[in-house]
């Protein structure tokens, strides 16, 4: 592998969902978590998560991630790249104050702390990247851009922060007597600068990657040609001069609404197959479930090469049954692709024993039952 693997040396995790008191020190090489659903194992590749994005990769609320009877969750670890550092993270329930340490100290911003854990997450659930609403892609693209691309975290915090202000002038003037729409127009050109950031490196990466997308889909086991492309109502090429014009093109239409219409934040990461008839179809709405679980994870696999090339740090790969869904042939096809990658320390989360790939069966492993992991011996060499 081309980038230092990032490596989990130690975890602790206090009262998150139902994982009250779980102490790990997975090996180098990885761990296999072997759990029946609902026993606990993929909370605890979330909790892994967590520490990189700082929040739920499920979309729960913190106080939704507190044990049940508990007041607070707390997570630690030690992280192994090419320095060893500690992070820490807590949320309690009575204050809903989130507090965050990395090698000891507090950072100035929550924001500071993103990517301490560089880890990237399979799981049956990513399906929604590609049959979800443009809400669950375009999420996609910040965090993995905000993680691996200087400036764009920074230029993503400002927009939305100019826009919640904008769509706040616009409900206040579209209530007033006598509208004006002076105190709208004074956020654009923020949205216009940190906007026209959001949609160059969006379009950049997408660019990046589409012919990669379409080979990783073709790999996987898919026939039909399956593209990528940035989708905006924009001409993404005009900059932020651009943007301010269509955002004062649409002022009044936007306070008529009170909200705004146009910007990276209606934006789209379009994904399309094309049939016999070579005619591109949104793949949201024509494609099979197993077309657009292969979709899925070729855009997991992406997002993984995307650290490795931009970061030098090749992430902690959490898979999270990851071949449900998916025909055995697909299957092969995506480890012989990970592996060929070069696969760092990985955490596989199965139901069952019989379910761990042979790539994995030399692995350590730990069961979960009722949110308790224990460690079992190792099977074969590490």
């Amino acid at each position: 592998m081309s980038a230092a693997a990032a490596r989990l040396a130690l975890l602790a995790v206090r009262d998150f969902r139902n994982l009250a008191n779980v102490d790990l020190s997975p090996p180098p090489s990885g761990l296999v978590i072997v759990g029946e659903n609902g026993q606990g194992k993929t909370n605890l590749l979330e909790a892994i998560a967590y520490l990189q994005v700082l929040r739920s990769v499920r979309g729960a609320r913190d106080q939704d991630l507190v044990r049940f009877g508990a007041g607070a969750f707390h997570l630690a670890a030690t992280v192994d790249t090419d320095r060893c550092h500690d992070i820490g993270v807590g949320f309690e329930t009575a204050t809903k104050r989130k507090r965050v340490r990395v090698v000891g100290e507090i950072p100035d911003r929550l924001s500071d702390a993103l990517g301490a854990l560089p880890s990237v997450m399979f799981s049956p659930a990513d399906v929604e990247l590609i049959a979800g609403a443009p809400t669950a892609r375009r999420r996609f693209l910040d965090i993995v851009l905000a993680l691996t691309t200087p400036g764009y975290l920074a230029a993503l915090q400002r927009y939305r922060a100019a826009l919640v202000r904008r769509n706040a002038a616009l409900r206040e003037s579209s209530r007033a007597s006598r509208a004006s729409t002076a105190s709208v127009a004074v956020w654009e050109p923020a949205l216009a600068e940190h906007g026209a950031v959001l949609m160059r490196e969006r379009v950049t990466w997408s660019i990046g990657v589409a012919d990669a997308f379409e080979e990783l889909c073709h790999e996987i086991g898919e026939s039909a040609r399956v593209r990528l492309r940035y989708s905006s109502s924009l001409d993404t090429t005009a900059g932020a001069d651009g943007l301010a014009a269509a955002l004062k093109a649409r002022r009044a239409l936007d306070v008529k609404r009170g909200l705004t219409h146009v910007g990276p934040h209606r934006d789209d990461l379009m994904i399309t197959i094309a049939g016999d008839d070579d005619v591109p179809r949104d793949l949201r709405t024509f494609g099979s479930a197993g077309q657009q679980r292969t979709a899925a994870i070729a855009l997991r696999i992406l997002e993984a090469r995307t650290f490795n090339e931009r970061t030098g740090r090749a992430p902690v790969f959490l898979l999270d049954d990851p071949f449900a869904e998916l025909d055995a042939r697909r299957s092969a096809n995506v480890l012989s692709l990970l592996v060929r990658d070069g696969l760092g320390q990985t955490l596989l989360a199965v139901p069952r024993d019989s379910e761990i790939p042979v790539e994995f069966t030399g692995l350590s492993r730990a069961r979960v039952v009722g949110g308790v992991v224990e460690l079992v011996e190792p099977v074969g060499g590490t």
